[in-house]
């Protein structure tokens, strides 16, 4: 197997909306996507899948140094860094962001809880908003803010992403959502824990709804209009996450707690396809 057929394999297995939005593109670009997918599963993967915080550790560190061999002329030993060392010279792709993305899965092994909105940034930034700049990388730019609507991006999706999985996390003894808020909304954090819905719990989703549908407003405004249609892919991607953010809002923001909302395959194809052709105004 070749190494870009294994990052399709990664890819193919995981059902995500990550790659919905990116069908339309020459195969090169494609690829590098595929391969940036697999990635930041891979290393996900490495945190979310061990029970042991010191295995997990070990395996971090060990994608710390393979992915050291990519920026080197050494081969790495995993398939997907394999993919990753011609794809990250083709595009000029930044050793750094790549270390952050570990870096933020680094936090999930020292941290389940986060203080504020702020503190919840940072780690959105690392697991998300730098995989942002990376896609925008990917597809090109001219304009240098492209990245700073790349990062804002990344953190509306991140922000769904939080919101659809609160009762996941808290399944595994995990609350992204930030403390101050769980007080100022009177939610004990261990009524999340048992997946209790309350009128309080409620009142905090719906607020962390309009959040993150705010800052998907902010994002798509801060694209400089020259790089929208280089940009265009990254917007399909957007579109169907917020697509999803609606959903979980028609379905009922306390559902969370029960079960995970997803948007059919069928579905993603028509937003890609309707983004494609007439843009995303969120």
């Amino acid at each position: 197997m070749q190494p870009i057929e294994y990052c399709q394999q990664k890819a193919a297995e995981s059902g995500s909306s990550f790659l919905a939005g990116f069908r339309f593109l020459p195969q090169n670009q494609r690829d590098a996507m595929t391969a940036l997918y697999a990635f930041c599963r891979e290393v996900d993967d490495a945190v979310d899948d061990c029970s042991d915080p010191g295995v997990a550790q070990t395996t971090l560190n060990w994608w710390r140094g393979d992915l050291a061999a990519v920026f080197s002329d050494r081969l790495p030993d995993h398939p997907v860094n394999q993919a990753l060392q011609s794809i990250v010279r083709e595009f000029d792709l930044p050793h750094e962001e790549f270390e952050e993305i570990i870096n933020g899965m680094q936090m999930d092994l020292e941290q389940s809880r986060y203080a504020d909105f702020e503190s919840l940034k940072l780690y959105c930034h690392r697991v998300a908003g730098v995989v942002g700049r990376l896609i925008a990388r990917i597809l090109g730019f001219d304009n240098p803010k492209t990245l700073e609507y790349a990062d804002k991006t990344g953190l509306a999706l991140q922000l769904t992403n939080i919101i659809r999985d609160v009762g996941e996390d808290a399944r595994r003894r995990r609350i992204y959502l930030p403390i101050d808020e769980l007080q100022r909304f009177n939610v004990p954090a261990h009524t999340v824990m048992q997946g209790k819905d309350t009128p309080e719990f409620k009142a905090l989703m719906a607020f962390q709804v309009e959040r993150a549908r705010r800052i998907y407003r902010e994002a798509v405004a801060a694209l400089p209009p020259e790089d929208r249609k280089k940009q265009k892919a990254g917007l399909v991607m957007a579109a169907i996450y917020y697509a999803l953010l609606n959903e979980i809002e028609r379905d009922g923001v306390q559902n969370v707690l029960k079960y995970k909302i997803a948007i059919p395959g069928p579905r993603k194809k028509r937003i890609a396809l309707k983004t494609w052709l007439f843009g995303f105004k969120p």
